[in-house]
C-alpha cells in the first residue's frame, strides 16, 4: 500500500508577512492553524478533502530565539521544506522501515490549539534534524482527532509535488522503505517542488 499525502510544509521566516506574500500570489489566503510548543505557529490551505499545504514560521506572539525547527533558525526566504504521509499503520511502517534499511525516527506525540481553543493530538516521527530541507517523508497519524483538511480549509489543487536529488536512485530507496511514491529528477541540490493551482494561475513553491 502506498502511504498517502498528508500535507506539504511551507517554511517562511516570518509568519504573518509570509501569509501575506502567499495571499497575494495565489489569490487565496490561508487560514490560522495553531501555536505549537517549541515556537512554531502555522497558516493552512486545503490541497483536496485528505491533504493541506501548512504555511508554518515563527511564532509571532512568542518570545525567545527563533526555532530550530525546519531550518527556521537561519532561514531568509520561504522554502519548502518538508513534506508528511499518512500510513495504514504507523508504528508498523516504522518497523517495516528500519527492516529496509531507513529509520525514520521514533513516533512521537505532539499537539496544538487551532484559535477557537480546540486542542488537536496526532503522533508523528521525528528526528533530531534541523535541515532546511528533507525530501523524505515523516509519517504522521492523526488517531481520533479530525484530519485538518475536512475543517473547511480555503482550497488550492496540487497540479504537480516532485523532488530533484544528486542521486535520485538513493532517495528512490528510502522512499520505497516508507511506502512513499515521489517522482525524483537528477539535480545538483536537493529542493522540493509544488506546482498549485490557483485562482492566479499555476504558482510554484520550492
Amino acid at each position: 500500500m502506498t502511504a498517502e499525502l498528508d500535507h506539504l510544509v511551507y517554511a517562511v521566516p516570518d509568519l504573518l508577512a509570509g501569509v501575506a506574500a502567499f495571499a497575494e500570489r495565489t489569490g487565496v489566503t490561508p487560514v490560522a492553524g495553531g501555536r505549537h510548543p517549541g515556537g512554531t505557529a502555522n497558516y493552512l490551505v486545503g490541497l483536496g478533502p485528505t491533504a493541506y499545504l501548512e504555511l508554518i514560521g515563527p511564532d509571532p506572539e512568542a518570545a525567545g530565539p527563533r526555532p530550530r525547527a525546519f531550518g527556521l533558525e537561519a532561514l531568509t526566504e520561504p522554502r519548502l521544506a518538508r513534506w508528511a504521509v499518512r500510513p495504514g499503520d504507523i508504528d508498523a511502517t516504522v518497523r517495516q522501515a528500519r527492516e529496509r534499511g531507513y529509520d525514520p525516527g521514533d513516533v512521537q506525540p505532539l499537539s496544538r490549539r487551532t484559535p477557537a481553543g480546540t486542542l488537536l493530538e496526532w503522533r508523528l516521527t521525528r528526528w533530531n534534524d534541523v535541515a532546511s530541507i528533507n525530501l523524505v517523508p515523516f509519517l504522521i497519524d492523526w488517531g481520533t482527532t479530525a484530519h485538518p483538511a475536512a475543517s473547511g480549509l480555503p482550497q488550492l489543487g496540487l497540479a504537480s509535488f516532485a523532488a530533484v536529488h544528486p542521486d535520485p536512485e538513493a532517495l528512490h530507496r528510502d522512499l520505497a522503505a516508507l511506502d512513499a511514491v515521489l517522482e525524483v529528477a537528477k539535480g545538483p541540490e536537493p529542493a522540493l517542488e509544488a506546482v498549485l493551482d490557483t485562482p492566479q494561475g499555476a504558482v510554484t513553491l520550492r
